[in-house]
């Protein structure tokens, strides 16, 4: 594939499945400048849907497909807020897809998309299935953000650390001698949303506000994190497949009742917990950690990931270093679709354990 244009729209629909974030990037000059961003929401049939065929269904091959295509329209929707924008023609829309079920362990992972109906609706290049690649390659095919981190945020002479949190979280620790290293700490917003969706109605909690109502119960969190996914070496990668309603339920079976809220404020804990102990097994020495994702915008959750690294560590959002965190995984995916183009690699062998450097993406022709 060759192209002129340095123009890339990246788009990410996340484990939140609240929407698809977008992203118009210009890659000349070695540069990475975002032009503008956009969001489309996700219909509720189609939040449901997604929600329902992350685990074994009914007629869930036919189901897939038929939100596949819905998919493909909201993913459009998006391209088109974005088109007006841009100064010259886009080389390519690079689309993660929605992950549905995520097993390396089995050799798998599947982001449901059909980036051909996204080429035929908006008439520019789709490059999509960027995970596989690297599963194929012995890889957990994940974390893929941190080598754009790399690029992104990385400073020679300082270790940085970049927390996405959404759905899942995970962390990109770029040292300052230019090593990285990533992986998947465990839930990040996933449990939280569940728990004030079953009891408020709410799709998330704004700003932690919910949990700041409530206290953190210390036996509930220790059952929790005797989850053995957090003691487990990287490269590892999670999703819904593991965290999910079900595991904690199970887990609150095994404590007295308490408020709502506590658990609410256990689970905020737990995730700026699991954040805070892999960043300090990771490295013994950070400048700044830098947080993108939903998460970014919970301010409880910050305090809670600040105190958990001891209150000594500078916890600051991404957009000091120039993008917005609801930015930074949709332009991820546009530089993905750039390294693409490019015949370079997008992955870091490090992180996801994967034999060797790949090239990741296939390329769907307008």
């Amino acid at each position: 594939m060759t192209t002129s244009s340095h123009l890339y729209i990246g788009l990410m629909s996340g484990t939140s499945m609240d929407g698809v974030d977008g992203v118009l990037a210009d890659f000349a000059d070695g540069k990475i400048t975002t032009i503008k961003a956009a969001f489309t929401s996700f219909p509720p049939a189609l939040r449901s849907e997604l929600m329902a065929l992350q685990a074994n269904s009914d007629n869930e091959i036919e189901r897939e497909a038929v939100a596949a295509n819905q998919l493909a329209f909201c993913y459009a929707d998006c391209v088109a807020a974005l088109l007006p924008d841009a100064p010259g023609p886009v080389a390519a829309v690079a689309v993660h897809g929605q992950t549905i079920r995520h097993r390396p362990e089995l050799g798998f992972t599947r982001q449901t998309n059909n980036p051909a109906l996204l080429a035929e609706i908006t008439g520019i290049d789709v490059i999509a299935d960027f995970r596989s690649r690297d599963i194929a390659a012995g890889g957990q095919g994940a974390p893929l953000v941190p080598a754009f981190h790399q690029a992104q945020f990385g400073q020679p002479g300082q270790t940085r650390v970049v927390v996405n949190i959404g759905g899942i979280g995970n962390i990109s620790v770029l040292r300052a001698d230019g090593r990285v290293s990533g992986f998947d700490t465990g839930p990040g917003n996933v449990l939280m949303d569940a728990w004030i969706g079953r009891h408020l109605g709410k799709e998330y909690d704004a700003d932690g506000a919910w949990a700041a109502t409530g206290t953190v119960n210390q036996l509930l969190l220790g059952i929790l994190l005797e989850e053995p996914y957090f003691a487990q070496p990287a490269p590892k990668s999670t999703g819904r497949d593991l965290f999910h309603a079900d595991w904690l339920d199970a887990r609150l079976a095994q404590c007295p009742a308490m408020p709502p809220e506590d658990v609410q404020a256990t689970l905020t804990a737990l995730t700026a917990q699991t954040i805070a102990h892999a960043i300090s097994n990771e490295t013994a020495e950070v400048d700044a950690v830098y947080v993108c994702g939903g998460g970014a915008y919970n301010g409880t959750l910050l305090r809670d990931l600040a105190a958990a690294l001891g209150g000594k560590t500078r916890v600051e959002s991404t957009a000091v270093l120039g993008v917005a965190p609801n930015r930074v995984e949709a332009l991820a995916f546009a530089w993905l679709g750039y390294r693409f183009t490019q015949r370079e690699a997008g992955n870091l062998a490090a992180v996801t354990g994967a034999k060797g450097p790949r090239i990741l993406g296939a390329l769907y022709p307008a």
